[in-house]
Protein backbone atom coordinates (compact mmCIF):
# COMPACT_ATOMS: atom_id res chain seq x y z
CA UNK A 1 0.00 0.00 0.00
CA UNK A 2 0.79 3.58 -0.83
CA UNK A 3 2.44 5.83 2.18
CA UNK A 4 -0.06 8.29 3.40
CA UNK A 5 1.40 12.36 1.88
CA UNK A 6 2.55 14.39 4.17
CA UNK A 7 4.72 17.37 4.06
CA UNK A 8 8.43 17.12 3.31
CA UNK A 9 10.58 17.78 6.14
CA UNK A 10 13.63 18.61 3.32
CA UNK A 11 14.38 21.87 2.50
CA UNK A 12 15.42 22.49 -1.69
CA UNK A 13 17.98 23.93 -2.14
CA UNK A 14 18.08 26.71 -4.55
CA UNK A 15 21.53 28.02 -6.93
CA UNK A 16 24.10 30.34 -4.55
CA UNK A 17 22.87 33.54 -4.21
CA UNK A 18 25.62 36.37 -4.52
CA UNK A 19 26.24 39.01 -2.14
CA UNK A 20 26.45 41.65 -4.01
CA UNK A 21 23.29 41.05 -5.95
CA UNK A 22 19.88 41.69 -4.47
CA UNK A 23 16.17 41.69 -6.73
CA UNK A 24 12.84 42.23 -5.00
CA UNK A 25 11.06 43.54 -7.00
CA UNK A 26 11.15 44.37 -11.20
CA UNK A 27 11.44 47.86 -10.89
CA UNK A 28 14.91 46.71 -9.45
CA UNK A 29 15.30 44.75 -12.64
CA UNK A 30 14.47 47.40 -15.22
CA UNK A 31 16.40 50.40 -13.34
CA UNK A 32 19.86 48.06 -13.57
CA UNK A 33 18.78 46.82 -17.20
CA UNK A 34 18.81 50.75 -18.05
CA UNK A 35 21.86 52.81 -19.36
CA UNK A 36 22.70 54.95 -16.57
CA UNK A 37 23.10 58.93 -17.75
CA UNK A 38 26.20 60.13 -16.48
CA UNK A 39 27.11 63.83 -17.58
CA UNK A 40 30.87 62.16 -17.66
CA UNK A 41 29.48 59.82 -19.99
CA UNK A 42 32.30 59.83 -22.80
CA UNK A 43 31.30 61.20 -26.49
CA UNK A 44 31.09 57.77 -27.65
CA UNK A 45 28.90 56.38 -24.87
CA UNK A 46 26.63 59.49 -25.23
CA UNK A 47 23.11 59.07 -25.96
CA UNK A 48 22.02 60.77 -29.43
CA UNK A 49 19.68 63.48 -27.85
CA UNK A 50 22.49 64.80 -26.16
CA UNK A 51 25.41 65.05 -29.00
CA UNK A 52 25.98 68.24 -29.95
CA UNK A 53 26.18 69.16 -33.65
CA UNK A 54 28.31 70.58 -36.16
CA UNK A 55 25.05 73.36 -36.69
CA UNK A 56 24.21 73.82 -33.23
CA UNK A 57 28.14 74.42 -32.15
CA UNK A 58 28.49 77.30 -35.11
CA UNK A 59 25.68 78.88 -34.86
CA UNK A 60 26.88 79.29 -30.85
CA UNK A 61 29.72 80.40 -31.33
CA UNK A 62 28.64 82.85 -33.95
CA UNK A 63 25.57 84.27 -31.50
CA UNK A 64 28.77 84.74 -29.30
CA UNK A 65 30.87 86.42 -31.54
CA UNK A 66 28.95 89.17 -33.65
CA UNK A 67 28.27 92.06 -30.89
CA UNK A 68 24.76 93.39 -30.60
CA UNK A 69 23.38 96.50 -32.29
CA UNK A 70 23.54 99.12 -29.99
CA UNK A 71 20.35 101.32 -30.46
CA UNK A 72 20.83 104.90 -32.28
CA UNK A 73 20.39 108.09 -29.78
CA UNK A 74 16.86 109.50 -29.67
CA UNK A 75 17.17 113.16 -32.07
CA UNK A 76 17.43 116.49 -29.78
CA UNK A 77 13.80 117.99 -29.38
CA UNK A 78 13.83 121.26 -29.95
CA UNK A 79 13.26 123.89 -27.45
CA UNK A 80 10.73 126.58 -27.15
CA UNK A 81 11.76 129.48 -28.41
CA UNK A 82 10.02 132.82 -26.31
CA UNK A 83 6.26 133.73 -27.71
CA UNK A 84 5.64 135.39 -30.81
CA UNK A 85 3.83 138.80 -30.42
CA UNK A 86 0.17 138.40 -31.14
CA UNK A 87 -1.44 142.03 -32.92
CA UNK A 88 -4.80 142.85 -30.52
CA UNK A 89 -7.42 145.10 -32.12
CA UNK A 90 -7.09 148.37 -29.96
CA UNK A 91 -4.37 147.45 -27.87
CA UNK A 92 -0.83 148.55 -28.32
CA UNK A 93 2.55 146.72 -27.10
CA UNK A 94 2.84 147.97 -23.55
CA UNK A 95 -0.58 146.90 -22.29
CA UNK A 96 -2.50 144.02 -19.82
CA UNK A 97 -5.14 142.54 -21.85
CA UNK A 98 -7.56 140.48 -20.47
CA UNK A 99 -10.32 138.52 -21.93
CA UNK A 100 -13.40 137.19 -19.16
CA UNK A 101 -17.24 137.09 -18.11
CA UNK A 102 -18.87 138.23 -15.36
CA UNK A 103 -21.93 136.10 -16.12
CA UNK A 104 -22.06 133.55 -12.99
CA UNK A 105 -23.69 130.85 -15.44
CA UNK A 106 -20.64 128.51 -15.12
CA UNK A 107 -19.52 128.40 -11.51
CA UNK A 108 -15.58 127.46 -12.14
CA UNK A 109 -15.20 129.96 -15.03
CA UNK A 110 -16.48 132.37 -13.40
CA UNK A 111 -14.61 131.58 -10.29
CA UNK A 112 -11.62 131.91 -12.60
CA UNK A 113 -12.08 135.04 -14.05
CA UNK A 114 -12.43 136.78 -11.16
CA UNK A 115 -9.33 135.03 -9.71
CA UNK A 116 -7.25 136.24 -12.57
CA UNK A 117 -8.65 140.14 -12.48
CA UNK A 118 -7.66 139.70 -8.28
CA UNK A 119 -4.33 138.88 -8.92
CA UNK A 120 -3.26 141.32 -11.65
CA UNK A 121 -4.96 144.40 -10.00
CA UNK A 122 -2.78 143.44 -6.92
CA UNK A 123 0.04 144.89 -9.23
CA UNK A 124 -1.69 148.74 -9.31
CA UNK A 125 -1.23 149.01 -12.70
CA UNK A 126 -3.42 149.72 -16.25
CA UNK A 127 -5.35 146.54 -17.48
CA UNK A 128 -7.53 146.69 -20.23
CA UNK A 129 -10.49 144.39 -19.49
CA UNK A 130 -12.99 143.15 -22.13
CA UNK A 131 -15.89 141.43 -20.60
CA UNK A 132 -17.29 138.85 -23.64
CA UNK A 133 -20.88 138.92 -21.96
CA UNK A 134 -21.20 142.68 -22.36
CA UNK A 135 -20.06 142.30 -26.00
CA UNK A 136 -19.93 140.03 -28.57
CA UNK A 137 -17.51 141.31 -30.89
CA UNK A 138 -14.69 140.88 -27.95
CA UNK A 139 -15.17 136.74 -28.67
CA UNK A 140 -15.18 137.75 -32.48
CA UNK A 141 -11.92 139.64 -31.56
CA UNK A 142 -10.24 136.48 -29.35
CA UNK A 143 -11.31 133.94 -32.00
CA UNK A 144 -9.50 135.94 -34.39
CA UNK A 145 -6.32 136.34 -31.94
CA UNK A 146 -6.35 132.72 -31.29
CA UNK A 147 -7.15 131.21 -34.53
CA UNK A 148 -9.34 128.54 -32.77
CA UNK A 149 -13.33 128.46 -33.62
CA UNK A 150 -15.78 128.20 -30.98
CA UNK A 151 -15.93 129.43 -28.25
CA UNK A 152 -12.55 129.33 -25.60
CA UNK A 153 -11.77 128.98 -22.46
CA UNK A 154 -12.00 131.55 -20.15
CA UNK A 155 -9.91 133.85 -19.08
CA UNK A 156 -7.28 134.29 -21.58
CA UNK A 157 -4.59 137.03 -20.73
CA UNK A 158 -2.21 139.23 -22.92
CA UNK A 159 0.92 140.83 -21.74
CA UNK A 160 3.01 143.36 -24.31
CA UNK A 161 1.50 141.69 -26.86
CA UNK A 162 2.18 138.33 -26.26
CA UNK A 163 -0.14 135.15 -24.63
CA UNK A 164 0.99 134.36 -21.05
CA UNK A 165 -2.25 131.78 -20.34
CA UNK A 166 -5.93 131.33 -18.68
CA UNK A 167 -6.06 131.12 -14.76
CA UNK A 168 -3.65 127.78 -14.27
CA UNK A 169 -0.47 129.88 -15.99
CA UNK A 170 -1.26 133.28 -14.12
CA UNK A 171 -1.37 131.53 -10.43
CA UNK A 172 1.37 129.50 -11.34
CA UNK A 173 3.51 132.46 -12.68
CA UNK A 174 2.14 134.49 -9.79
CA UNK A 175 3.65 131.95 -7.14
CA UNK A 176 6.67 131.75 -8.24
CA UNK A 177 7.31 135.46 -8.66
CA UNK A 178 7.93 135.40 -12.70
CA UNK A 179 4.28 137.34 -13.44
CA UNK A 180 5.61 140.38 -11.62
CA UNK A 181 8.40 140.60 -13.72
CA UNK A 182 6.15 140.64 -16.74
CA UNK A 183 4.30 143.72 -15.37
CA UNK A 184 7.20 145.79 -14.70
CA UNK A 185 6.76 147.38 -17.94
CA UNK A 186 3.25 148.15 -17.52
CA UNK A 187 2.04 151.55 -16.62
CA UNK A 188 0.67 152.46 -13.32
CA UNK A 189 -3.34 152.39 -12.98
CA UNK A 190 -4.81 155.41 -11.57
CA UNK A 191 -6.86 155.40 -8.52
CA UNK A 192 -10.19 155.22 -8.15
CA UNK A 193 -12.95 154.09 -10.61
CA UNK A 194 -14.90 155.71 -14.07
CA UNK A 195 -17.91 158.17 -12.80
CA UNK A 196 -19.25 157.76 -15.95
CA UNK A 197 -19.63 153.60 -16.08
CA UNK A 198 -18.32 152.67 -12.70
CA UNK A 199 -15.61 150.57 -14.05
CA UNK A 200 -17.65 148.25 -16.45
CA UNK A 201 -15.88 150.72 -19.39
CA UNK A 202 -19.49 150.15 -20.96
CA UNK A 203 -23.30 152.64 -20.71
CA UNK A 204 -26.42 152.34 -21.89
CA UNK A 205 -27.20 153.64 -25.44
CA UNK A 206 -28.01 156.97 -25.91
CA UNK A 207 -30.07 156.59 -29.30
CA UNK A 208 -32.35 153.77 -28.06
CA UNK A 209 -32.07 153.85 -23.87
CA UNK A 210 -30.19 150.74 -23.96
CA UNK A 211 -33.45 148.27 -25.79
CA UNK A 212 -31.60 148.22 -28.44
CA UNK A 213 -34.74 148.79 -30.58
CA UNK A 214 -35.83 151.85 -32.75
CA UNK A 215 -39.24 152.80 -34.05
CA UNK A 216 -40.00 154.67 -36.98
CA UNK A 217 -43.49 155.11 -38.13
CA UNK A 218 -43.12 154.03 -41.39
CA UNK A 219 -40.75 150.50 -40.68
CA UNK A 220 -41.90 150.26 -37.89
CA UNK A 221 -39.13 148.44 -35.38
CA UNK A 222 -35.33 148.26 -35.99
CA UNK A 223 -32.34 147.29 -34.57
CA UNK A 224 -30.38 150.33 -33.45
CA UNK A 225 -27.01 150.42 -35.11
CA UNK A 226 -25.36 152.63 -32.79
CA UNK A 227 -24.42 149.94 -29.77
CA UNK A 228 -23.87 146.32 -29.28
CA UNK A 229 -26.74 143.36 -28.99
CA UNK A 230 -27.04 144.38 -25.42
CA UNK A 231 -27.96 147.97 -25.74
CA UNK A 232 -24.66 149.26 -24.63
CA UNK A 233 -22.05 151.41 -26.21
CA UNK A 234 -18.21 151.81 -24.65
CA UNK A 235 -17.79 154.11 -22.07
CA UNK A 236 -15.88 157.69 -23.54
CA UNK A 237 -14.35 158.31 -20.43
CA UNK A 238 -12.34 155.24 -20.28
CA UNK A 239 -11.61 154.29 -23.93
CA UNK A 240 -10.27 158.00 -24.45
CA UNK A 241 -7.83 157.75 -21.79
CA UNK A 242 -4.93 156.10 -22.53
CA UNK A 243 -4.95 152.80 -20.81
Amino acid sequence: MWRPWAKSTVKARGPPSSGSFSCTTFKDIQSLCAEPSSPFLSPRHRPLLLRPTVAATSSLLRSRSVPAPRPEPEPAKPQPGPPVPVPIPGADGNRIVVYFTSLRVVRPTFEDCKAVRSILRGFRVRIDERDLSMDSGFLAELQGILGEPGKPALPRVFIGGRYVGGAEEIRQLHEIGELKKLVEGVPAAEPGVCDACGGYRFVLCGECNGSHKLYAEKGGFRSCTACNENGLVKCLSCTSAPL
